[in-house]
């Protein structure tokens, strides 16, 4: 079973006669997938019977992503929904933790190719938030780097800001297989972490149905918040 859905109960963040979003758990798939024969639950299932309706996803998150899923209540505001993130119209902000001190900020540029050969256009947009030195030897280092970073995507390819940030050189904690598998097993084995850190944070667009300007917002999961409490704590203090 995915973290954080109790008794079944997705996190609902937002919802009006159109909309509803929730704060989707990492491990919890969208839909049904061929390539995951092991999930038993599945968002759009959990969601439409705690609601006792018909939901409909309007764009899709890894599985290993926590953050904004935002469904539609009916067919026309999913069809709106779909061209809005289609012609850039939803604006995606995430957090994540990465190896290493990344740069203060910088675009990535990087055409992404999909599992049938097909060349994609995708750009990331990258802000670093904080950076953290723990007093943790790692390899030929004295200490341990890591980095979080806000990440504001233009496109929506498949495992994008996933490859995007190993493609220069700042991996997704947790990530496999695009990551570190060193830090992987690092954090797993310093703190039983086996998740990837990568949250999806909001979501902004203009409403479909009522035209209002909207932003939909979810808190990292505490698996998440834990990691950079620990990290503040430890975090070396350069005089």
């Amino acid at each position: 079973m995915s973290e954080e859905v109790e008794n079944n109960l997705l996190e609902i963040i937002y919802q009006d006669d159109f909309l509803v979003a929730i704060n989707k758990p990492h491990g919890l798939l969208v839909h049904r997938s061929p390539i995951a024969a092991d999930a038993s639950e599945f968002a759009i299932q959990l969601l439409r019977d705690q609601l006792g309706r018909k939901v409909f996803p309007t764009h899709r998150l890894d599985r290993k992503t926590s953050g904004v899923l935002l469904f539609a209540l009916d067919e026309e505001t999913n069809r709106l929904m779909q061209q809005a993130f289609m012609n850039k119209g939803v604006a995606k902000t995430y957090k994540a933790v990465v190896r290493g001190f990344i740069p203060e900020k910088g675009t990535i540029d990087y055409a992404l190719t999909t599992d049938d050969g097909k060349t994609q256009d995708a750009v990331t947009h990258y802000e670093r938030i904080e950076t953290f030195e723990l007093p943790i030897p790692f390899g030929k280092h004295a200490t341990s780097r890591y980095s979080l970073v806000k990440l504001d995507p233009e496109t929506g390819r498949m495992h994008q800001l996933r490859k995007h940030l190993a493609h220069i050189f700042y991996p997704i904690i947790g990530d496999r297989p695009h990551g570190c598998n060193k830090q992987n097993k690092f954090f797993l084995e310093r703190w039983q972490m086996n998740k990837m850190l990568l949250h999806a944070e909001e979501l902004r667009f203009t409403h479909p149905q009522t035209k209002i300007e909207t932003t939909i917002s979810a808190n990292p999961s505490l698996d998440f918040r834990a990691i950079l409490e620990e990290f503040k704590a430890l975090k070396l203090i350069r005089q």
